[in-house]
């Protein structure tokens, strides 16, 4: 018999064996459930802080084996060695090119991942270089390169997309690959900036042992197309090498896109190919906002010494302001915020934070909910002066990028004072901050967008009424975070799961506008290209 009980302890019991027993008990005794024998085992499941009214608790489920032996929770893959004549082209090594990439695996069909960008441990001096030099790489930096955009910001695990795949299975696969075990039982499982790099690399390496292909530093520029029964049929891709510039075929059976929200040569690409395939969606405009950590700490658990054995402090706030949603994206508790530009003539921010969440501040992004009728008229002519007015709402994310680079000095970042923006003021000196490039004091409340801009106001007023203390002198605000997703969707057949009006075609991950975050985009890759396999299993569609 197994059964499943929660209980709740405080944090002074936490990994006191007696008393987690004696809760247990006591919750199956509840149930009807006396005289459980002493060989019974507990198996947590998830672990999560609720630090709500002040007081402390550490809530835990467990799996309950009465009179059976629980089962191994050792991922067992069931990869094989290239064995089939199918290539798969996988533009993009992100979560869904690498998720997707092991799926076909499974078939024994060869993956062929083109990436733009460098490999992970290259990616850390182009990396570095926007720091210290002020210099953006087109194509490999924070958003593109080996791992995608999540490999150098954060890790983080969470989702609610619990309907879309097996999430289990996801995360069992990175703790396959080196993720902590805490993986499987964290509420909100991270992995970490310092750590994901590694376990990237052991995936690639995975691949590339039982037969699969990488080629690094090749931009995708066309498709290769077929006309077949007068209908567009993908048979290839042609890249540009990014270093001699010369264009290389690559001919394939099925071509998978995996580029992530920050590709819109992509989205172009495609408009010129098949319009019709796109359409605009809703995505979210802001700022990243950063506080000391130990006052973030303090609102959440009301002492220093909750924190010590919690670890820093998460929150997650969301509020309605005017018919728009404003909430909280991507909160790093104990982290850094980082320049997340694809571009040199940008500014974008993000946060991250290592596997031990312990630099002295924590940040999120604060981002208003932008729909397609709220992007300005003059976007809407340039869009349809390119054939697509699906574009409109990227080519307004890309003004509003250069805007802040702009109202920056390079890659210094224009900030402001949380207290002086809502009080229409300058901020005559600034806090410190975790972002290494450097701030340069702006009045953001002057040139956003007002319909960001005055909801973020009425936003934050709220968010302090809910956490009191969140608006002080020592918050910062940073613009800008623009990349939470994408404003365009690659719009996919609902049985097939091909691009409407493009046969062979699949798009995955963030940049098909169908997930977000790593978690969602790894199972997006595997349930593509476990219908480009033709396995007869029962794949979930939107």
């Amino acid at each position: 018999m197994i059964e499943t009980v929660a209980i709740s302890l405080n944090q002074e019991n936490e990994g006191n064996e007696a008393a987690t027993r004696r809760e247990i008990l006591k919750k199956l005794s509840e149930k009807g459930m006396k005289n459980i024998p002493e060989d019974s085992e507990f198996v947590l499941e998830k672990r999560s802080v609720d630090a709500r009214h002040g007081k402390i608790k550490i809530m835990l489920r467990y799996k309950v084996y009465i009179g059976e032996k629980p089962g191994s929770r050792e991922f067992k893959p069931s990869w094989k060695n290239v064995c089939s004549e199918k290539k798969i082209v996988i533009v993009g090594s992100g979560p869904a090119g690498l998720f997707g990439a092991l799926k076909l695996l499974e078939q024994g069909i060869k993956p062929i991942v083109i990436e733009r960008g460098n490999t992970a441990t290259r990616r850390k001096r182009d990396i570095a270089e926007i720091s210290t030099k002020g210099k953006v790489s087109r194509d490999s930096n924070y958003c593109f390169g080996e791992g995608g955009a999540g490999t150098f910001s954060d890790g983080k695990l969470y989702t609610r997309s619990n309907k879309r795949g097996d999430i289990p299975q996801v995360l069992s696969i990175f703790h396959y690959f080196g993720a902590d075990e805490r993986i499987l039982s964290d509420s909100h499982p991270h992995i970490g900036t310092d750590r994901l790099p590694k376990i990237i690399e052991n995936m690639r390496n995975k691949i590339l042992e039982l037969g699969g292909e990488f080629q690094f530093g090749f931009r995708c520029v066309d498709l290769l197309i077929e006309t077949v029964e007068g209908e567009k049929s993908v048979c290839g891709i042609r890249a540009e090498n990014i270093e001699s510039g010369e264009t290389v075929d690559f001919p394939a059976d099925a071509v998978m896109l995996a580029t992530g929200h920050s590709a819109p040569d992509i989205y172009r690409m495609i408009a010129r190919i098949s319009p019709e395939s796109l359409e605009a969606k809703t995505f979210a405009v802001g700022v990243r906002v950063e506080h000391p950590r130990q006052l973030i700490d303090m609102i959440r658990y009301h002492s220093e010494d909750a924190a010590k054995k919690l670890g820093a402090a998460e929150y997650n706030m969301v509020t309605q302001q005017d018919g728009r949603g404003v909430y909280t994206f991507c909160m790093c508790p104990g982290g850094f915020v980082v320049p997340s530009a694809s571009g040199p003539d940008e500014i974008v921010v993000n946060g991250m934070s290592a596997a031990g969440r312990n630099s002295a501040w924590s940040n999120a992004a604060v981002v208003v909910e932008t729909k397609p009728e709220d992007i300005p008229e003059s976007f809407m002519h340039e869009a349809d002066e390119l054939g697509c007015r699906a574009l409109a709402g990227l080519l307004w994310r890309s003004h509003l990028e250069n805007q802040t680079y702009i109202h920056g000095e390079g890659q210094k970042a224009p900030a402001q004072r949380l207290v002086d923006f809502i009080s229409d003021r300058e901020s005559s000196t600034l806090p410190k901050s975790s972002y290494a490039p450097g701030l340069v004091s702006s009045r953001l409340d002057q040139w956003l967008p007002r319909q960001i801009s005055s909801r973020l106001k009425k936003a934050f007023r709220d968010f302090d009424r809910k956490m009191k203390g969140y608006v002080s002198e020592d918050a910062l605000m940073i613009a800008s975070e623009t990349r939470t997703s994408t404003p365009v969707r690659i719009l996919r057949d609902r049985e097939s799961l091909e691009c409407m009006g493009l046969k062979n075609l699949f798009a995955a991950g963030e940049g098909s506008g169908y997930s977000g975050g790593i978690v969602s985009s790894a199972m997006d890759g595997i349930k593509i290209c476990a219908k480009i396999c033709g396995m007869n299993q029962d794949v979930k569609t939107e």
